[in-house]
């Protein structure tokens, strides 16, 4: 049996007044798309079970096609995608890769026998340099798309991206703010867009805040073991401040230092990139260059739906500026930095 809903606690819960709640529960005036998914949203915390007029599913299908969800951003980006669809009154269907499953090119075929309204796709084959763009012009004029992260100049589509080489130059520009000037970056394979522009971030940071320096960049994978591996590399050499391409490998380059009998920040600074919801609950909490997911997962729905609607859109890239969030695992320069193995 479901609860009976009392509109002050659904007020109350999404931060509304009575009567907003009440024009939602009744469609019976002018609401916001995102005031309707916040009304929403509390029915569902509330334990309340939606009335059958609520429903705002009518329109159809759109296909959320993600790398992976081992990775904690993705299922961040995700959600807010899949709310932003509702509130349209689209059916996310998500499809998650993974390595041995369904690919991305198996998952646009099950889509369009689905006949889905549009696709979005989230660091997909379109951020790999080294795949055939093709598969995405095949997608013109039948089934309306976007990409997020990992602009591709061959894809003819609206792409949101997160600003990857500024923000790798505000993580450069902070580090040597604090004295540092050995410092190194792990990043994921260079054949990546988003690899490219984070590199060239980077570069450009060091030339400009520490040009005596010599820059290292070390690819390998954007895992936690990708993270330990570059940051031994790092160690080796004496480097005080690793750059991290994702949350991620700095936790993983966080769990090398700490391993190998040095701590964080005492001896070594890290920052990520992402800012996933747990990086204010490592130790020590995570610095890193936080991607506006809540305004990207926004921007890539508004722009989906108009293409469903026939409109013209930009088929450009949109660029959102990483915020710098500085926590606990970055400090000064150790005045007397530690010994390499090399040293």
């Amino acid at each position: 049996m479901s609860k009976k809903i009392r509109l002050v606690d659904i007020a109350e819960h999404a931060d509304v007044s009575i009567a907003t709640v009440s024009r939602v529960l009744n469609d019976s005036g002018p609401v916001s798309a995102d005031t309707a998914a916040r009304v929403l949203t509390a029915i569902d915390m509330l334990g309340y079970e939606r009335p059958e007029s609520l429903s705002r599913t009518d329109r159809g299908l759109i296909g959320l096609v993600v790398p992976e969800l081992g990775n904690p951003i993705f299922p961040a980006l995700a959600q807010e995608l899949e709310a932003a669809m509702v509130g349209e009154g689209f059916v996310p269907v998500l499809c998650t890769q993974y390595a041995g499953g369904v690919t991305e090119d198996e998952y646009v075929d099950i889509l369009r026998r689905q006949r889905v309204a549009g696709i979005i796709f989230v660091s997909g084959l379109h951020a790999d340099s080294e795949a055939d763009p093709a598969r995405y012009r095949r997608l013109q004029g039948d089934v309306p798309f976007v990409t997020i992260n990992g602009a591709n100049p061959a894809v003819d589509a609206p792409n949101i991206s997160t600003n990857d080489a500024d923000a790798m130059r505000k993580a450069v520009e902070f580090l040597t703010g604090l004295g540092h000037t050995k410092i190194g970056l792990a990043m994921g394979p260079h054949r990546f867009i988003p690899s490219q522009e984070k590199e060239r971030g980077y570069l450009t940071g060091m030339a400009e805040f520490s040009p005596a320096a010599t820059p290292r960049i070390i690819n390998t994978f954007f895992t936690f073991e990708g993270g330990i591996s570059a940051a031994q590399a790092f160690l080796e050499s004496g480097y005080t401040a690793i750059v991290c391409g994702s949350d991620i490998m700095a936790l993983g380059a966080a769990s090398a230092v700490q391993a190998a009998g040095l701590s964080v920040p005492g001896d070594v600074s890290i920052t990520g990139f992402d800012d996933s919801r747990l990086m204010t609950l490592t130790n020590p909490p995570l610095t890193t260059l936080r991607q506006p997911v809540a305004a990207m997962a926004r921007y890539a729905v508004n722009s989906l739906t108009a293409l469903i609607a026939g409109n013209k859109t930009d088929a450009g890239s949109m660029t959102f500026a990483a915020e710098l969030v500085v926590r606990g695992s970055t400090g000064s320069c150790p005045i007397a930095p530690f010994a390499s193995e090399r040293s």
